[in-house]
């Protein structure tokens, strides 16, 4: 047998078999091992093993989509801005010394704790947290839930 002095691929291109024929070797998904992930279980598994050790089992959970339930959510320190805010377009009611923030009507369907608020507001709120509540009666104001939170 005769050793070529360059590769064969060097001198063969632009030719459709290489050198090697239409029916024998370098041809067809045998030369390859299979078609796509074909022998990933068997003859391919070390090159699983070595770049893709995840390639088999289940990973993480997906919840469907029914059961996950959106939250557009607004901070106790956010709610004097959007007041001020609301009073300058005279799109909030005042009963008395309490501003009437309906926070369900504005897209929000939570309220939660962080920040401080100095206003006396009348909230409504689908949900809201233990400290969001806290706050706004400790400032004078009242808090109106629509849905009753589920106790653990």
């Amino acid at each position: 047998m005769v050793v070529r002095k360059k590769k064969k691929s060097r001198s063969m291109r632009g030719i459709r078999t290489h050198g090697y024929g239409s029916i024998g070797q370098h041809r067809k998904s045998g030369s390859r091992g299979g078609k796509g992930a074909a022998g990933m279980h068997k003859h391919k598994w070390s090159w699983v093993v070595k770049y893709f050790p995840n390639w088999y089992g289940k990973h993480g959970f997906t919840y469907p989509i029914k059961i996950r339930e959106e939250y557009r959510t607004i901070n106790v320190g956010e709610l004097s801005e959007l007041v001020k805010y609301l009073e300058s377009r005279g799109e909030i009611q005042k009963e008395g010394e309490h501003y009437v923030l309906d926070l369900a009507t504005l897209g929000y369907n939570k309220l939660l704790g962080r920040g401080e608020i100095d206003l006396k507001l009348k909230v409504v709120v689908y949900k809201a947290t233990r400290e969001a509540v806290e706050k706004i009666s400790k400032a004078g104001g009242e808090i109106t839930i629509l849905k009753k939170q589920s106790e653990k």
